[in-house]
């Protein structure tokens, strides 16, 4: 059920249909240039974690230390397109219609809220996930999209909030304890709370890569390299 993921890796897939789905998806709050947003996702680093199993995620401009997600994929929730070559156009109009028609369908809506993720239209991508969580129990990979999403609107402490609503539903979720890092080091500056959090995440994953390199982004940007 949980996504092994925190930023997508599937930069391919969004030549294809960026610029049509953004077309489309009328009720986007902004609409970012399909170059910036494939510029953006070559630096990503920030992401979440999807519910529904494959890969996701968003970009912090503060931080690179490499691609989280372990595995990738395209962005698919429960009941979506699931492939990872990317959705296609007709997809997405099905699933925006579906949304519209039956507006509590909660697995069209979380899909549709993935797809907006992926393309980091934060604002559409929270007001998704908040009609998810409005409709069904809070899942920790969906609180943790949410929180990034926020992350991506510059709302940190509400970020925040919503990574650590993650941790009490699943002590230990790897996926929003590497996102606090990343809020606490490169957004809010707090060099201490960061290195709490950090350590812990090490310790439960002490075998992974993206660990690994975050670590090694916020020892140089803390200057302790």
């Amino acid at each position: 059920m949980t996504r092994d993921n925190l930023l997508y890796s599937t930069i391919g897939i969004l030549a294809g249909f960026i610029s049509g789905y953004f077309t489309h998806e009328v009720m986007a709050v902004r609409q970012p240039p399909a170059l910036a947003v494939l510029q953006a996702a070559q630096a990503a680093a920030l992401g979440g974690a999807h519910a529904d199993g494959e890969g996701a995620g968003g970009a912090p401009e503060a931080a690179a230390p490499g691609d989280p997600r372990g595995t990738g994929g395209g962005p698919s929730g429960p009941g979506g397109p699931g492939d990872p070559g990317g959705p296609a156009m007709a997809d997405i109009l099905r699933l925006r219609e579906q949304v519209e028609k039956n507006p509590n369908d909660a697995d069209a809506i979380l899909t549709l809220a993935n797809l907006n993720y992926d393309i980091r239209n934060w604002e559409r991508a929270r007001e998704l996930y908040e009609r998810y969580l409005a409709l069904r129990p809070p899942h920790p990979d969906v609180l943790t999209d949410l929180g990034v999403s926020l992350r991506g609107l510059k709302r940190f402490p509400e970020a925040m909030a919503r990574f650590e609503e993650a941790q009490r539903l699943q002590d230990g979720h790897w996926q929003s304890l590497y996102n606090q890092v990343v809020v606490l080091a490169f957004d809010l500056k707090d060099a201490g709370k960061a290195q709490q959090v950090l350590t812990r995440l090490r310790q439960l994953q002490p075998q992974n890569p993206e660990v690994t390199k975050l670590a090694d982004e916020v020892a140089k940007r803390s200057g302790s390299a």
